[in-house]
C-alpha cells in the first residue's frame, strides 16, 4: 500500500503494509528517529508525535490512518536550526538527560501550547502525565515547560 502524508511540512510517500505502525515507518523508512519506542503499548509517551496537531502515540497508529494527514515529529520543531522556546528551556533546566522521553515531552508540550490562554502549573503537570521519565524526577521538565509556555507557577 502507498501512503501519502505530510511529515514536518514536506510531502512524503511510503510503500508499506497498511497496519505497519507509524513509529516504525517514521524511524525505519523516513529516518525520523526522534520518536522512540519505550513500551510499544502507548503507556510511556516516548513515541509521541503530532497528528494534525494532536499528540498521539505513534506506536499505536497504523500508518494507513495518516493518509492525507499532517505528522509532526520532534525533528520538525526547530526552524532553520533555531530551537523553539520549549527546546531552549529543556536545555536551560537540564530537563533532557538520557533523551528517550524528551521528544515525547516536547511534542506533548507543543500541543499544550497550541491550546492558547494562560496555564497553571497544575495544568502543565496534568497534560504531561502520559509521558514517563526515569531520569529527572519530572520537576526539571515541568519547570522548563512552565517557563517556555509562560504558565503561572
Amino acid at each position: 500500500m502507498s501512503v501519502r502524508f505530510q511529515l514536518n511540512g514536506a510531502a512524503v510517500e511510503v510503500d508499506t503494509l497498511p497496519m505497519t505502525r507509524l513509529l516504525d515507518v517514521l524511524r525505519e523508512q523516513l529516518g525520523a528517529t526522534g520518536a522512540k519506542e519505550g513500551c510499544g503499548e502507548g503507556e510511556c509517551g516516548s513515541c509521541t508525535v503530532l497528528l494534525d496537531g494532536e499528540a498521539v502515540c505513534s506506536c499505536l497508529i497504523p500508518v494507513c490512518q495518516v493518509q492525507g494527514r499532517a505528522v509532526t515529529t520532534v525533528e520538525g520543531l526547530a526552524r532553520d536550526g533555531v530551537l523553539t522556546a520549549l527546546q531552549r528551556a529543556f536545555i536551560k533546566y537540564g530537563a533532557a538527560q538520557c533523551g528517550i522521553c524528551t521528544p515525547g515531552f516536547l511534542m506533548t508540550a507543543t500541543q499544550l501550547r497550541s491550546r492558547g490562554g494562560p496555564l497553571e502549573a497544575s495544568e502543565v503537570r496534568e497534560a504531561l502525565a502520559g509521558n514517563l521519565c526515569r531520569c529527572t524526577g519530572y520537576q526539571k521538565i515541568i519547570d522548563a515547560v512552565v517557563e517556555a509556555l509562560g504558565a503561572d507557577q
